[in-house]
């Protein structure tokens, strides 16, 4: 320990005198990392190996969840041993991860994998950022600039690693086994230089490299080099972001950032209030009563499919300015009734855009880009609840429900899989060999669904719903269709490690109808 302190002190000491730069104390954390690094660099290694056996060439296999639980487990173990204890509201969290690895692994929609992924990492740095800082006091915009700073800041800790080790290996100088570190370190820089040199002997002649040939039949050494490049990088990434957090660079303290002049941001949200005011009585009795005359050559149909798009983007718009207004101006009564107003208003747009989108879908039926706009228009209108509860209640938090509002609503999404919902609808629209469909009462088009190549883009997630009726297609080869439906890629290397639910469920129908 005294040894792994003063190495650091003439570290720091030496970089201070040459940069004339002042010198942060050690946060607990960090001696404590630094002490243990026999702990923290093992495990994080294991948790690298594990990162590149799950997630190497499997998008969403049955490891997912494994490599997601594993993460969870590195990080509660992690805490324990720099002794911070886990907070209560980080099981929404862990849970809420652990729904949407389950979920990656149970579709095959390249969509939904993204986004699920995405979510992970987002719900992850949240939780890391929790864990680590004193959060009560922040609000929105606090929350994703330490976010990003997280991120982005962890960069300087490239060094760590390798400064660490070499702390590490000094401490354990005069005892059992100073010489297996020295191992280790050797053959992490041996293994490129290996690598390198096998490759030019290879090339440099043919008994050689006809024998390498015969050794690595077995094995594909781009999948041999992708491996241990995945290990490595994903060893510096979490290790640097773990010495990032410990060094405690975010820092907890809000500033009072509320000193704008009210009387600007009255001025602009008064104005738009006024616009909007006006646009939401035009919403009213030309879209939702439908009682008024429309421009000429415009049906009612017509007026109602267009314009979706722009009052999403305008309901979005109207989100960060209320937010703006609510952070960056001194309070003011009257910005906030204009801030209600402005949010009421927002209200009627979201469901103005919302009805045109149904409509839309009346005359030219359900697409994921359609589906999304509606679910981000229920995730919008949510928010704005929130939006209303923050105005009028100051010890609200925004971020907290926004959280939680936005992870529920997507993994309800996510589990639902839409492609699945996508065919169930189109397909029951579909006409049969007389001409004849099933209108209903809720589609409006005249003309029966017919994008059949939009159908055969779904995901292996609409194979229940597309398979049963492609049996009664005349003339249609169900391998030309499993083809469509999934990756081929996937089709062939349906392994163990990257099993999957709705590409399982798939194959055995497909199966089932070619016997």
């Amino acid at each position: 320990m005294d040894t792994i302190d003063n190495y650091n002190v003439d570290q720091s000491m030496d970089k201070a005198l040459r940069g004339g730069e002042q010198v942060k104390p050690e946060t607990e954390e960090t001696r404590k990392m630094k002490k243990e690094f026999g702990f923290f660099g093992l495990a994080t290694f294991a948790y690298a190996v594990l990162y590149a056996f799950c997630m190497y060439k499997n998008d969403a296999g049955i490891t997912f969840p494994f490599f997601a639980a594993g993460s969870l487990l590195f990080l509660c173990f992690s805490l324990k041993k720099l002794g911070i204890s886990l907070k209560k509201d980080s099981v929404f969290y862990m849970i809420s991860m652990m729904l949407l690895a389950v979920s990656t692994f149970c579709t095959d929609d390249k969509r939904i994998i993204f986004f699920n992924k995405t979510g992970i990492f987002c719900l992850m740095m949240s939780l890391l950022v929790r864990q680590f800082c004193d959060t009560s006091r922040w609000k929105l915009g606090k929350y994703f600039l330490s976010i990003c700073q997280l991120i982005f800041g962890s960069l300087s800790e490239l060094e760590r690693p390798f400064s660490d080790l070499s702390a590490f290996i000094k401490s354990r100088e005069g005892r059992k086994d100073p010489k297996v570190w020295y191992a280790v370190l050797g053959m992490v820089i041996a293994l490129p230089v290996f690598a390198i040199v096998f490759l030019l002997l290879s090339s440099a002649d043919a008994v050689f490299r006809h024998l390498a040939d015969m050794i690595f039949r077995y094995f594909n050494i781009s999948d041999i080099f992708g491996v241990i490049f995945r290990i490595a990088f994903f060893y510096l990434a979490v290790y640097v972001l773990a010495c990032y957090l410990c060094d405690r660079r975010i820092k907890e303290e809000v500033k009072n950032q509320k000193n704008g002049e009210p009387v600007i941001a009255i001025t602009i949200t008064g104005m738009l209030s006024l616009l909007y005011l006006v646009f939401s009585g035009v919403q009213i009795l030309y879209l939702f009563i439908g009682n008024m005359q429309l421009p000429d050559g415009y049906t009612y149909a017509e007026y109602a499919r267009e314009g979706f798009f722009q009052l999403l983007a305008v309901g979005i718009l109207n989100f960060i300015i209320v937010l703006v207004s609510l952070n960056f101006f001194r309070d003011s009564r009257v910005l906030r009734i204009i801030l209600t107003i402005m949010s009421l208003c927002s209200f009627i747009m979201i469901a103005s855009s919302a009805m045109r989108m149904i409509i839309y879908i009346q005359y030219y039926y359900l697409t994921f880009l359609r589906l999304l706009v509606l679910w981000a228009l229920i995730v919008l209108f949510c928010l704005f609840a929130g939006v209303l509860m923050e105005i009028f209640g100051k010890k609200f938090d925004l971020f907290k429900y926004c959280a939680v509002t936005v992870t529920v609503l997507y993994t309800a999404l996510s589990f639902a899989h839409p492609d699945y919902l996508i065919a169930s609808f189109n397909v029951a629209h579909i006409a049969d060999e007389s001409g004849n469909w099933a209108k209903g009462n809720f589609v409006q088009s005249s003309e029966p669904y017919q994008d059949f190549y939009y159908l055969a883009g779904l995901s292996a997630d609409a194979a229940p719903v597309l398979i049963p009726y492609m049996r009664d297609v005349p003339g249609l080869d169900m391998g030309d269709f499993q083809r469509a439906l999934m990756d081929p890629d996937a089709l062939n290397n349906m392994t163990v490690r990257r099993f999957n639910v709705s590409r399982y469920i798939a194959l055995r129908l497909i199966n089932e109808e070619k016997n």
